[in-house]
């Protein structure tokens, strides 16, 4: 059991996939641009009790339409809000993700707030980090919508973010295999653990 809500993204390995069912991740994301579909088929039959994500960053209507019937994901991730009331249509709960970087953040909840289930907030300046100032607008925001952090995250301060916010949960990266059967998800395991609670 896992202290807040879980998404992991761009999964592309079974290792990393049923580790993170295994912990409690409430959503397991997949790269349907990326991930070769007879893959996904297979991991997805090895898991149970958990939302899968389709991600997709086209922002042809007709592109995602297709996908999601090819991949019947529980949820569709995608950045394109600009299009998200059409996106609705298709019938799948929405993750918009955006970034904090360069996208006019309050216009942008505010236009979309009643089409999207949950905002992933990702950050393309990768040297960033959150500072008291970052740390204070992303709990604002989170007061009033259903953020899901996607950066800044680290084992030494889940916990304070946690604390100190009104965040839903956070968005993962999945690794990818070494060899396999084996993932290079050290950080993601060591966040997942410091985040696990006993209840």
């Amino acid at each position: 059991m896992l202290k807040t809500t879980i998404k992991v993204s761009n999964l592309n390995n079974l290792s990393d996939a049923r580790y993170c069912a295994g912990m409690g991740v409430e959503m397991l994301g997949f790269s349907m641009d990326e991930l070769d579909f007879d893959k996904f088929k297979e991991m997805r039959g090895w898991l149970a009790g958990v939302q899968i994500v389709g991600e997709t960053d086209s922002k042809d209507i007709s592109t995602i339409i297709d996908l999601v019937e090819k991949y019947q994901p529980d949820y569709l991730e995608v950045s394109d809000w600009e299009n998200v009331i059409e996106i609705q249509r298709i019938g799948k709960p929405i993750i918009l993700k955006i970034d904090f970087a360069t996208a006019n953040l309050p216009a942008l909840f505010q236009a979309t707030k009643a089409n999207v289930e949950y905002f992933v907030l990702e950050n393309s300046d990768e040297f960033s980090v959150i500072d008291d100032a970052t740390l204070s607008q992303i709990d604002a925001w989170s007061f009033q919508f259903p953020i899901v952090l996607g950066f800044g995250i680290k084992e030494s301060n889940a916990n304070d973010l946690l604390e100190q916010t009104q965040l839903t949960g956070f968005a993962l990266k999945g690794g990818n295999e070494i060899r396999p059967g084996i993932a290079d998800n050290e950080e993601l395991m060591n966040i997942l653990e410091i985040l696990e609670t006993d209840d």
